[in-house]
């Protein structure tokens, strides 16, 4: 088989996965992460669709179920914690069939990394400082571990990916800003707890989430309108910007904000998609969110990412590793699919924070709508199917 070693960077969704579909297609990935270890914390996910179904073929799906969360109700509050509006789960369980499991994005890059760890080689705390191709191989430069050559790279970095930035030049390329900014945090211990709700309060052009989880955690996920080119690094730049946007906000804000002050970690980032005219370019090609980034407020970037994964593996291994062909042939089948998930996310990302008081309004009357038999799916059910064949591949080497 032609091209067979193949360097992937990123541990987090994508990358795990590569390198689970390209050991059963019979080539020799390495995984190689910058962070020195997988990372914890961050946010919750809704995890459906063909994302799930892959999943199922890796037999991961028990798994995910045990660490994962059934969530009964997404609950709208107003300044006083009561309720306006929400819908129960049996909305989505009609949308997706029942095949959906909420679960901490930590956790499923775990289980994916853990279905692969053994017998493939990993490179935790290190990244790639230079790439440069050659006719048949690609010599890379680690930040620390020296030089090596390698058949193909594949970025699967994520939104910020330096993969792409090597290869194709520099992020605002490729970046349309959708004018909001999302962080998130953990702390333990804090009171009220409503078991299995997610629960929001919002006024204009900012939104606060509350998801209790288990082990006495709870989840806090901010999501608010923005117009900053570059957010705050450092961790205590970053809390007094959450806390200078949500000074005026009512129901428990004061207390999160008081909360805010015991977190070591804090996750903020702008919400962005990556936009593309092509994701490869000669020896490498990139996945998930470093070539089609959908934003975070789509909930099905972890999804995609591993559908990217799979469908990269499968046309790798039938073009018989040779790349030109397998990429061409990945971006045929995928790009429709995924332009069409990017533009359904701009659509919705308004309906976490709306930037207007009538928005509030109009989004509250459509979710108590959605109790109307139909409605839902009417409303919602073309941005939540994936209307995409999933290719069938025979992998010689599938566990």
């Amino acid at each position: 088989m032609n091209d067979k070693t193949i360097l992937i960077s990123g541990m987090g969704i994508a990358g795990p996965t590569l390198a689970y579909w390209l050991k059963a297609a019979g080539f020799a990935p390495t995984l190689i992460e910058s962070a020195p270890a997988l990372r914890s914390g961050g946010y919750v996910i809704d995890f459906w669709g063909h994302g799930y179904d892959i999943a199922e073929r890796m037999g991961l799906l028990d798994r995910i179920d045990r660490v994962g969360y059934r969530v009964r109700e997404m609950r709208i509050v107003d300044d006083r914690g009561k309720r306006i509006t929400g819908f129960g789960t049996k909305t989505f369980l009609e949308l997706t069939g029942g095949r959906y499991v909420t679960v901490a994005r930590s956790d499923l890059s775990r289980l994916l990394y853990d279905a692969v760890k053994d017998g493939t080689e990993t490179i935790f705390g290190d990244e790639i400082a230079d790439l440069r191709q050659e006719t048949d191989h690609v010599e890379v430069r680690f930040g620390k571990a020296g030089q090596r050559r390698f058949d193909l790279v594949i970025g699967a970095d994520g939104q910020h990916s330096g993969v792409r930035r090597l290869t194709f030049g520099p992020e605002d390329r490729f970046e349309k800003k959708l004018g909001y900014a999302v962080a998130a945090f953990e702390v333990c211990g804090y009171r009220p707890r409503d078991e299995d709700v997610y629960v929001t309060y919002g006024r204009p052009g900012l939104m606060l989430g509350r998801f209790t989880q288990r082990d006495e955690r709870t989840l806090f996920l901010f999501v608010f309108t923005t117009d900053r080119v570059a957010l705050p690094s450092q961790l205590d730049l970053q809390k007094a910007l959450l806390r200078n946007r949500y000074r005026d906000a009512e129901w428990e804000v004061p207390h999160i904000l008081d909360e805010l002050d015991r977190a070591q970690q804090l996750y903020l980032d702008r919400v962005s998609q990556i936009r593309m005219e092509s994701w490869s370019q000669g020896r490498v090609v990139l996945a998930g969110d470093a070539a089609f980034c959908v934003s975070l407020l789509a909930g099905q970037g972890s999804a995609l990412a591993m559908i990217a994964a799979y469908v990269l593996a499968g046309e790798l291994m039938r073009a018989d590793g040779q790349h030109e062909k397998a990429f061409t042939r990945y971006e045929a089948l995928l790009r429709a699919f995924m332009d069409g998930k990017q533009r359904g996310a701009e659509r919705f990302a308004g309906v976490f924070a709306p930037k207007t008081e009538w928005g509030l309004q109009f989004r509250n009357q459509m979710i108590k709508a959605f109790a109307i038999p139909g409605l839902a799916k009417l409303a919602v059910g073309r941005d939540i199917a994936d209307k995409l064949q999933l290719p069938s591949y025979d992998w010689p080497f599938l566990k």
